[in-house]
């Protein structure tokens, strides 16, 4: 029998106390550890049970003892404390440079498919998320007028639990949205905001719920509702669940109906910021939009749209990026096309490296290319891989001229620095280190701390990490049915003392877990050291369907648990936000193996960074610029080197990987002066901290992607916008006109003027006629294209000097002038390319036209 209706039904909170609402209700206690601490003091147990979910925490308080916290002089002043301090954060006015031109409007709107915020919020994978997470969080803390748009997964991401064979199962709880810090989000007449949008010809409807994080809204779709199809119903069920299609309704639903929610919420951001492709449809909607409601052409409105638009890549594999076949694309966009008055073809054409291929899939990361003025990697390599990757986008560039350039990740301190920590960064670094945006005066005052506190602190949290894996492994055990004496030993692994290093994320196989393993006579003998003690702590998820990433899984389990290998070595089940905070804090070392170049940056081991935890990695997205030759901040293995046979590179970084273990890092740490401190090894992590905090902070990321994205992104937008779009007409118009003419102008007659001896820094005027196919000269920029080859010519590296017309133009001809000097001793060349350029366009290269001389 069924119930005839079903609502919730809240505590009565004392009126003394009913303020706890407005703390449990804002993510500000997911980095307020004075919040949680708060929570927890009232019932540890229970808050346990909770993930650390102050509104399922609350409505499981018994009445009687929130009657009795009521009548608590002391709770009540440390309550009234706490919820003024969120009033005083939250009501904090917009810098100058962050106002929104329109009042009570956000500037930024941030897409993405997963958020990584709080234990208590299961939307979120790995690192994306969690990326995603710590941009809201900066964003807030810098009061960027931003907002965020996801999906709310009523079953999450999975929780992770092993056979006892060490094989990965997964099971996917039920989350009831009632019961977590978020709210129905309302339209403008008060009421529960609903977005109606259409898959292919089936309509679709979601809710919109709210959650406050800090002073940053982030609004989640949810499409299980009864007016829905069954099918439909479970677009919201799972991330990163089900098949090809229902990945394709779930990025319609968050770029379509993500731009649909915003104008149901009343909300008009100027900047869309497209986290990854999955949101690339975003770009495609408020184009439609435009045309509709502003009776715009395409290639106007186009223009209109990719001005505001941002694209953040995190994938340096094609493998990685969400492709579909053009017979799924034509199912569910064919009408969406014709709508917007485009043939399917064309249409197609817009998410493929080569337009004219009618048999390659439609790919969401090109897609969000080609409608983005600003497109950037994570990491300094990443851009470079990513450059590579897409480079048949612009086809006519050179790679290095590809319009993808990059801002590192970073994470959000006050997240991720452990608690005590934290007290001692508020000592030594100044109160204000959680918000304050200037990054490098913070980080830079770490040299203050004295050495014995620091490893005090340090010692601490790696005592603290030890208790916590002997109960989670109890537990573990327990669950898989173990005898008695294998769970009594669960409480005598792992030395609270010995150097212990940490690897933890996502189980592909790219990442190389079982690095380690392959050389498993080296692993005993460092783990059976009596003298120099060494363990490890192994956590991760594979995709469910990875099943290479589970063998890799199970084989590592089976040697955790094997006789000579299990007091040192254990795997963490289900990682999560909880299991890496731990872990990030409390090891000594932390490794990260990935096949250089497929990390695209790795923020992990930046949260291990800001806790003091050394750096052991290969040479591969953020540590490839982290890292320095004398080993001041951590470790490399390997210089960098780029392998053809992924066997062999292996097989030379296990070597490398032992060596520099075995003859610096474990000996570094057991190097101990008086009073039992490490002082060389104290004095990296001080180093590291100071140098590496300032850059790897997501508080600097955020400035960057406002300095160099939103903030000429906004300027830009307006411009278009300007007198009724005309700004916008003009420059779609001249783009035709200039794609038209482009293929007659030609370059030739290059002669330069030079010694027959030529030294590094000596003067060379180069000249060369220019076939202008009648674009005025103001919209071309002719350019000397020079710099060190190789031996086969090609350039390594490229510097362009400006050529300017000179003389009269005689029969479409214009003569260009310029000078060169070669700034290096060594082999140099040069040639002459033309760009066409418009006042109107933010970057030269993003026609990717490009016209080079002849011979």
């Amino acid at each position: 029998m069924q119930s005839l209706q079903v609502f919730s039904v809240t505590p009565k909170l004392p009126p003394e106390i009913e303020s706890l609402w407005k703390l449990a209700h804002n993510y500000w206690f997911a980095w307020n550890n004075k919040i949680t601490t708060f929570f927890e003091q009232i019932d540890p147990q229970l808050w346990r049970e909770s993930y650390c979910n102050p509104v399922w925490f609350l409505n499981h308080v018994p009445q009687s003892l929130l009657q009795s916290l009521a009548k608590d002089d002391l709770f009540r002043d440390r309550l009234d404390v706490l919820t003024k301090e969120l009033e005083t954060y939250l009501a904090k006015p917009y810098p100058d440079r962050f106002k929104s031109p329109d009042p009570g409007q956000p500037v930024v709107a941030y897409f993405s498919l997963e958020f990584g915020v709080s234990l208590c919020l299961p939307i979120y994978s790995g690192g994306l998320g969690i990326l995603a997470g710590d941009h809201l969080k900066s964003a807030s803390d810098l009061n960027i007028p931003l907002v965020g748009i996801g999906l709310a997964y009523g079953q999450g991401y999975f929780r992770q639990y092993m056979t006892p064979d060490g094989w990965q199962q997964e099971r996917y709880p039920d989350y009831d949205f009632e019961q977590m810090p978020l709210s129905r989000a309302l339209n403008s007449e008060g009421a529960p905001a609903l977005v109606h949008l259409s898959i292919g010809d089936r309509p679709l409807t979601a809710a919109i719920w709210e959650a406050r994080i800090g002073r940053v809204r982030l609004f989640l779709l949810d499409t299980n509702l009864p007016e829905n199809s069954q099918d439909f119903r479970l677009i919201t069920s799972r991330l990163y669940g089900g098949n090809l299609e229902m990945r394709l309704w779930q990025e319609i639903l968050l770029g379509i109906g993500g731009v649909k929610a915003l104008k149901v919420l009343g909300l008009e951001p100027r900047i869309i910021h497209m986290n990854e492709g999955h949101s690339a449809f975003a770009g495609l909607e408020r184009i439609r939009v435009l045309m509709k409601e502003q009776n715009l052409p395409f290639e106007a409105a186009l223009e209109v749209s990719a001005s505001g638009s941002i694209f953040t890549t995190h994938t340096p594999v094609p493998a990685g990026n969400d492709r579909f076949p053009p017979e799924l694309m034509q199912q569910y966009f064919e009408p969406y096309a014709r709508d917007m008055g485009l043939a399917f073809k064309v249409f197609l054409a817009l998410g493929r490296e080569v337009p004219q291929d009618d048999r390659e899939s439609f790919c969401m990361p090109v897609l969000a290319l080609r409608l983005s003025r600003f497109n950037n990697g994570v990491s300094r390599l990443h851009g470079k891989v990513s450059r590579h990757m897409w480079q048949k986008v612009w086809n006519q560039l050179p790679v290095d001229d590809v319009p993808i350039g990059h801002i590192t990740n970073g994470i959000h301190p006050p997240s991720w620095v452990a608690p005590t920590m934290g007290l001692l960064y508020e000592r030594y670094l100044g109160s204000d280190w959680r918000e304050n945006p200037d990054t490098q005066k913070v980080w830079g005052m770490a040299d203050n701390i004295p050495d014995t506190m620091l490893w005090r602190v340090h010692t601490h949290l790696r005592e603290r990490l030890v208790d916590f894996v002997r109960l989670r492994l109890r537990d573990q055990l327990i669950a898989q049915g173990a005898r008695s004496q294998e769970v009594m030993e669960a409480d005598q692994i792992l030395n609270p003392e010995a150097l212990t290093i940490g690897f933890a994320r996502r189980f592909a196989t790219y990442k190389r877990a079982n690095l380690l393993l392959q050389d498993k006579e080296s692993l005993l003998r460092i783990i059976s050291n009596k003298d120099m003690p060494v363990q490890f702590i192994f956590a991760g998820k594979a995709h469910p369907a990875d099943q290479g990433g589970k063998q890799l899984m199970k084989e590592l389990i089976t040697l955790c648990r094997s006789k000579e290998f299990r007091m040192n070595m254990v795997f963490i089940e289900d990682y999560d936000m909880d299991v890496a905070a731990h872990m990030v804090s409390g090891c000594d070392v932390w490794l990260n193996n990935p096949r250089r170049p497929l990390e695209a940056c790795g923020t992990s081991g930046m949260k291990a960074m800001f806790n003091g935890v050394l750096q052991f990695s290969t040479l591969d997205g953020w540590w490839d610029e982290a890292w320095k030759p004398d080993n001041s901040v951590g470790w490399a293995i390997g210089k960098g080197e780029d392998y053809s046979d992924p066997d062999y590179q292996d097989f030379v970084e296990l070597k490398t990987l032992y060596k520099v273990l075995e003859h610096d890092i474990i000996p570094d740490f057991y190097d101990r002066g008086r009073g039992e401190l490490p002082r060389a090894w104290v004095a990296r992590m001080k180093r590291a901290i100071a140098e590496l905090g300032p850059r790897y902070s997501s508080h600097r990321m955020v400035e960057e992607y406002f300095t160099k994205a939103y903030a000429p992104g906004l300027k830009s937008h307006f411009d278009l916008c300007a007198d009724n779009y005309a700004p916008a007409r003009e420059l779609s118009e001249w783009r035709m006109n200039i794609m038209t003419r482009w293929s007659d102008l030609q370059i030739k007659d290059v002669v330069i003027s030079r010694k027959d001896v030529v030294h590094v820094d000596d003067p060379m005027t180069v000249e060369a006629n220019v076939f202008t196919a009648g674009i005025p000269l103001e919209h071309l920029k002719v350019y000397i294209y020079a710099g060190p080859v190789g031996q086969d010519n090609s350039f390594i590296q490229r510097c362009l000097f400006t050529m300017e017309p000179v003389e009269g133009m005689h029969d479409g001809w214009q003569k260009y002038r310029g000078q060169v000097r070669a700034q290096e001793a060594g082999r140099f060349g040069f040639t002459v390319q033309a760009l066409p350029v418009h006042p109107l366009l933010p970057n030269e290269y993003s026609l990717g036209l490009v016209r080079w001389a002849s011979a």
